[in-house]
């Protein structure tokens, strides 16, 4: 038995798939230590593994090398960024979705690129609507139509050199998206149901794929709700970059920017300053928090 060293690339079932950096992935369990010191290897992880089986390339994962960071939702490890993709229409963006996306990065500390997928099926005002939403938060937009492949090499070029999680709500062409990007990836491309818009067929597991050059792409089961935990309301505002600059004009230390007379965000939203949508779900987040934390 020799000790060997790979990355996590799947996790089904209580198997941990390998990936030996040399084109060779090896089945693997999860020693029983773990369970004792309440550790569960992840997708991204990097470990050490004994190969216990050659001819049909199977081994124990022994030792998790330490993390960069460990990602709670999805459940992932030694990830440099994530990238939201949304439909720019057909179906038209949830922003309240997007928005919690962003809060959940933010808590973790994941650096976020928006994608708005389908630009084909939609004008240039609308990709400047949304721009100027979530441009001033201090995040990177980009627009792609995988019809008519445009956007994607910028997308492509992003991605290069780094662990980049996907994600994204259902039949918004993310699979789509993914095998532009990827081919090898072979993602399951659901057809949309007219009637729902909504992608029959999605992820159903965590996986990560290598595009080569040190690139990682990690793909994620679509999500189509979302529900912030784990998190105080007063919280809250501190994942709202774009917030900080007015908080010097609020009246006091502390404001949570809801019913407070003398409040600069809430000034600055009302002025156009803060994007209108990003105000009104940082309210909802926050009474939403604030409601769980009653019961």
């Amino acid at each position: 038995m020799s000790e060997m060293k790979g990355k996590i690339i799947k996790g089904i079932a209580g198997f941990y798939y390998v990936d030996d950096g040399a084109g060779t992935v090896v089945q693997c369990r999860a020693k029983g230590v773990f369970r004792s010191r309440k550790v569960k290897p992840l997708v991204g992880d990097n470990v050490e593994f004994d190969l216990t089986d050659e001819k049909d390339l199977e081994g124990n994962v022994t030792e998790i090398l330490p993390r960069k960071n460990a990602l709670i939702r999805p459940a992932a490890a030694n990830v440099d960024q994530a990238l939201v993709v949304f439909a720019l229409s057909h179906p038209d963006p949830n922003l309240n979705l997007l928005d919690r996306f962003l809060v959940m990065m933010e808590a973790q500390q994941v650096p976020v690129i928006i994608c708005f997928n389908k630009a084909d099926l939609a004008d240039e005002k609308e990709e400047e609507k949304y721009r100027l939403i979530y441009e001033p938060a201090g995040y990177q937009v980009m627009f792609t139509s995988v019809r008519e492949k445009t956007g994607v090499e910028a997308v492509r070029e992003k991605l290069t050199g780094k662990t980049t999680v996907f994600a994204g709500p259902s039949g918004v062409g993310k699979s789509s998206l993914t095998n532009e990007l990827f081919p090898e990836a072979a993602m399951e491309t659901g057809s949309i149901s007219r009637k729902i818009q909504r992608g029959r067929h999605t992820t159903r597991h965590t996986e990560l794929f290598s595009l080569g050059n040190g690139t990682y792409m990690m793909d994620t089961p679509g999500f189509s709700s979302m529900y912030i935990e784990d998190m105080e309301a007063a919280d809250l505002k501190s994942f709202f970059p774009e917030f900080a600059r007015w908080e010097d004009e609020c009246r006091f230390l502390g404001c949570v920017h809801m019913g407070e007379t003398v409040c600069g965000v809430k000034a600055a939203a009302e002025r156009g300053e803060i994007a209108a949508s990003r105000y009104e779900n940082y309210r909802l987040m926050y009474q939403e928090l604030k409601d769980k934390r009653r019961y």
